[in-house]
């Protein structure tokens, strides 16, 4: 007997989006790439960002190669420097295109030592949180003119994540994992507490969240910039992690292929829904086709998400408005 969780998955099972353009950031390799795969493959003009133009042609040219129907252009854009994303969606904005998916998907994970955003903020929260809030608030215009969908990215890391609003920026102490916690946490409080707003502005977007399980992307790996810092042993020991990293997640988890999966799922799967939350749904999340995801119960606290929103407004500048 097949149980639900093991019906074999595909792309097939999901919407097609012909005549609809996706943005996706982080999208020049790991999960990012392989949603814009799969987003393309069903008929949706792609826009990859990233921080690099040699890595967006070299994906833009692996796309083609994935998808060669594929319709896509890439954009430069660094979550780690509020000038760049204003500038970035205000490009955007002049071209008046509306937006009818965002996939909130670049994420910084687990530094060895304390880094910072071009605006001082601890680089995990300021990127993978605090830059997604900004993005997002700035491209609400296009969002809404489109009716998009937008799918912020989690981790099962969030489960054990803490906000210590004395110190969100990590000055006074710092440890590599429960500052990814951190993040991760707030990008679900931000997908709920955006899904709360949307609907009481009202504003016609849609706000879910997914995460990939144990899935063997890069997100260490893409980032080269981080072993800049440190001693040269340093950089050494977490090259080598990294190395090993990989065949530990395939082992226990899943592919990247098999993890952009949820993301996929929540973007354009007719039983996803609003306020939705979807991962793998076998062996505790950490891989299996997708499905609905559990919410860590601190992600669920409206208390909490407000005062994030209202910190982030603070911390970014930028304030919801169909302005």
């Amino acid at each position: 007997m097949i149980h639900a969780s093991e019906t074999p998955w595909s792309l097939d099972a999901l919407e097609r989006l012909d005549s609809r353009t996706a943005l996706i950031t982080g999208s020049t390799g790991g999960l990012g790439f392989e949603t814009a795969c799969g987003l393309a493959s069903l008929g949706a003009s792609i826009i990859l960002s990233g921080r690099s133009r040699d890595k967006g042609r070299a994906a833009l040219l692996r796309l083609s190669e994935r998808v060669p129907s594929a319709k896509a252009q890439f954009e430069l854009l660094d979550l780690a420097s509020l000038a760049s994303i204003a500038d970035f969606a205000q490009s955007l904005r002049d071209k008046g295109q509306p937006l009818h998916m965002l996939a909130n998907n670049a994420g910084i994970m687990g530094p060895a030592k304390r880094m910072i955003t071009k605006d001082g903020f601890e680089l995990q929260f300021g990127t993978n949180h605090l830059g997604h809030f900004a993005l997002t608030g700035r491209l609400l215009p296009l969002l809404a003119a489109g009716n998009a969908t937008i799918m912020t990215v989690a981790s099962l890391a969030a489960l054990k994540g803490d906000l210590p609003f004395g110190d969100l920026n990590a000055r006074h102490s710092y440890s590599p994992m429960p500052r990814y916690r951190q993040s991760k946490l707030s990008n679900l409080l931000f997908a709920n507490e955006l899904n709360r707003r949307a609907k009481h502005a009202p504003w016609p977007i849609h706000s879910r969240a997914a995460h990939p399980g144990w899935a063997a992307s890069d997100i260490v790996s893409n980032n080269a910039f981080l072993d800049q810092g440190g001693t040269a042993a340093g950089r050494t020991i977490r090259k080598a992690l990294r190395s090993v990293a990989g065949p530990v997640f395939h082992a226990m988890g899943q592919s990247v292929e098999e993890g952009a999966r949820p993301l996929l799922y929540a973007l354009a799967s007719p039983n996803a829904s609003d306020g939705g939350y979807y991962g793998p749904t076998n062996s505790r999340e950490r891989k299996g086709p997708p499905g609905k995801a559990a919410f860590p119960e601190k992600s669920q606290d409206e208390k909490l998400a407000e005062r994030l929103w209202a910190v982030s407004e603070q911390m970014t500048g930028v304030k919801y408005g169909l302005y």
